[in-house]
């Protein structure tokens, strides 16, 4: 029976380009759906960017432009890596879209009635210089356990104890240095704690494979730990970029609440523009729902995203698939130490996104593992098992055909006990079975062990050998239109993973576009390929010298080596030099416009010397004066004071820029890591 999928991946955040793990969960999924696709499955594969959320707020306003326009510059930038790596979404959609406001709002509305919604005021640190009430992101202090500094306002890193914010001494708001204040305010609930929503989750969570073991296990704990589940705080105060919750003036669902409706509106949108009916479908009690997701958001998937959808009377997901992280030779991407990896990069130099797909289904498996990139292991798998094997098998029959037998191959051999390609087939079954698990990295290796039989094949008959004597020709051509035969099938196998080489395949043997159903049905006696064409070039390590982001320490380029956008490196000085510039750190205890000037803004700093000072930067541009009340930066305090038309300037706040600033205009003040206090000089 035909089986109806809606598959989506985790929503990105929209505050930054996709970064090299959401590529591969992209094509974890993108390699699922092309596989039931292939066996003749109705599937809708969708995704969106994830658009609301303080940061995003907060991100936009420093970039002076609005939630929206913000948003929509990443969006902009999201079908080049999507295309670039064959990652083939049915839709791309924003959790700020007309749908999930009113999805959104729908599922509220529907827990609120069946008595899941509850309220009460809470106490939470607030931002008198932001006059915003501040996320746990945004509050930085001691850590109330160990006592370590600049810990975030949920968890230690140096100890891993967890609190809450209000726990944290001596805290502080990251937005704009401020100590924050206690402030109550009514928050909305979502009673995760109701024992309906145990018992459902128990269920959900724990039976029928829904969930790989180790996320299940997880999902036991959770449920069973001491405490077991406590309500879900899903409001927020304005200000805030998000969805109005009906009937509250000034509250908004917390992000987390509307980012997963965006599976469902992305596919409304989809429907829509398609002429399906939404409804009738998700109601279809043979519609299968399934996520694929990182292992760092299970919590969120597998309690308040099912409760959510089964309380409010929608489909619950049939199956989560996590998955682990990306690492670098073993390491966490980093910029700093030389391991960062940029996928638009990995475009922009040349290097084959198939050699990737590749790389990552052969090291993907049905477990939570993070999945490690080594350039060494990278260029081994794709040089032997993708060019010396399964190319190679095309290579060395194709051009026989082509040269010898005016492209003619023959297939009246192809007899059912024929036990070379018998043995071929016989594997199908088996291989599927691993796609259909995403057991990818299985797949592979069982295609592989199939080539190289085939490349056994090749050495016991010798085609170029063959081809010497021209009493030979008809086995010739037997022996190749076998090759070919046992290539076309290799292809069906590793099509899900390798879609545009595959397409490349179909075009040299003249076929149409291969399902799952056609391993039985060989190629036509008789039938005509088209001249071979390369496929697919070897990698040469060499080229991951251009793909790995330089270390921070030798970023800077030389002057022969001068950019568009960096400077050039100024001429050498000796510490003495430098030793003569006093740099301080400065708060700037106010900020404002100066009449007059359309670039200055008028600055009051504290540098720790019992006065203020009064300086004057032309960053108007750049930045609002609000931004920056509250903020440390870096002055040079010993910059003899200046006489301006506006009054007298006592110094000057250090900014980057770009070395063309007609091209990029950006202006970047510089910003004092937490903790420096004014006064201190910056050495």
């Amino acid at each position: 029976m035909t089986r109806k999928l809606f598959v989506t991946t985790a929503l990105p955040y929209a505050n930054a380009p996709f970064h090299l793990g959401h590529i591969m969960e992209y094509i974890q999924a993108d390699i699922w759906v092309r596989h039931q696709r292939m066996s003749g499955n109705e599937v809708h594969f969708v995704g969106a960017d994830d658009a609301h959320g303080a940061p995003i707020m907060i991100a936009a306003e420093k970039a002076g432009i609005s939630p929206q326009e913000f948003v929509g510059k990443i969006a902009a930038g999201r079908k080049q890596y999507l295309d670039g790596f064959h990652i083939q979404f049915d839709n791309w959609h924003s959790t700020d879209g007309p749908e999930n406001h009113a999805l959104s709002q729908d599922i509220y509305r529907k827990l609120k009635a069946a008595g899941f919604i509850t309220s009460k005021t809470i106490e939470q640190f607030y931002d008198p210089v932001k006059n915003m009430f501040l996320p746990d992101r945004y509050i930085k202090g001691e850590c109330p356990k160990c006592g370590a500094k600049d810990q975030y306002g949920d968890s230690c890193e140096v100890c891993s104890a967890v609190y809450a914010p209000t726990e944290l001494k001596n805290p502080y708001s990251t937005l704009t240095g401020a100590t924050p204040v206690m402030k109550s305010s009514e928050h909305f609930f979502f009673q995760l704690s109701n024992q309906k929503c145990v018992d459902f989750l128990r269920g959900w969570a724990l039976q029928d494979n829904r969930l790989q073991s180790e996320v299940a296990n997880k999902c036991k704990e959770w449920l069973e730990g001491d405490g077991g589940l406590g309500d879900w705080d899903i409001s927020r105060d304005a200000p805030y970029f998000g969805i109005e919750i009906p009937d509250q003036p000034g509250k908004y669902f917390y992000v987390w609440l509307d980012a997963p409706v965006g599976y469902l509106a992305s596919l409304k949108n989809y429907f829509n523009k398609t002429g399906r009916d939404f409804d009738a479908f998700m109601a279809d009690p043979t519609t299968e729902q399934i996520h694929f997701i990182g292992k760092d958001i299970t919590y969120f998937h597998t309690l308040f995203w099912p409760a959510m959808l089964k309380f409010s009377g929608y489909k619950t997901p049939d199956n989560v698939y996590a998955h682990g992280f990306v690492t670098v030779s073993g390491e966490k991407m980093s910029k700093s130490r030389g391991t960062g990896i940029s996928p638009l990069r990995y475009l922009e130099i040349g290097m084959n996104p198939e050699w990737l797909r590749y790389y990552f289904a052969a090291k993907l498996n049905a477990k939570v593992e993070d999945l490690d990139l080594n350039p060494d292991d990278f260029v081994a798998r794709v040089n032997s098992d993708l060019i010396g094997k399964y190319i190679n098998i095309a290579s060395r029959a194709a051009g026989f055909i082509t040269k010898r037998f005016d492209g003619v191959v023959t297939s009246d051999w192809a007899t059912a006990d024929d036990a070379f390609i018998r043995h071929l087939r016989d594997a199908a079954p088996e291989i599927k079975a691993l796609f259909e698990s995403r057991e990818y990295g299985k797949a592979l290796r069982a295609a592989m062990e199939q080539a190289d039989l085939v490349n056994a094949y090749v050495d016991a008959n010798k085609p170029w050998e063959l081809a010497k004597k021209p009493e030979n020709d008809a086995k010739l051509q037997e022996v190749c239109s076998r090759l070919l035969e046992a290539f076309r099938i290799l292809t069906i196998f590793l099509k899900p993973v390798l879609p545009q080489l595959a397409t490349q395949v179909e075009t040299q043997l003249n076929i149409a576009p291969l399902q799952w159903a056609d391993v039985n049905t060989p190629i036509p006696h008789l039938h005509k390929i088209h001249p071979y064409a390369h496929l697919m070039q070897r990698v040469d390590i060499k080229i991951f010298d251009q793909l790995f982001d330089a270390p921070v320490v030798d970023a800077a380029p030389a002057a022969e080596e001068k950019t568009s956008d960096i400077e050039a490196i100024a001429e050498e000085i000796k510490i003495d030099d430098f030793a003569k510039v006093d740099l301080r750190i400065a708060k700037i205890v106010n900020c404002e416009h100066v009449d007059g000037s359309d670039k200055l803004l008028r600055l009051t700093l504290d540098v720790g010397e019992g006065r203020t000072r009064n300086v004057f930067s032309g960053i108007k541009s750049a930045y609002q004066p609000e931004q920056l009340i509250g903020k440390f930066t870096v002055m040079v305090a010993n910059l003899a004071p200046r006489k301006m038309k506006f009054g007298m300037s006592e110094g000057m706040v250090l900014a980057a820029s770009a070395a063309d600033e007609k091209a990029n205009p950006g202006l970047y003040i510089l910003e004092a890591w937490p903790g420096a206090q004014p006064g201190m000089r910056v050495r």
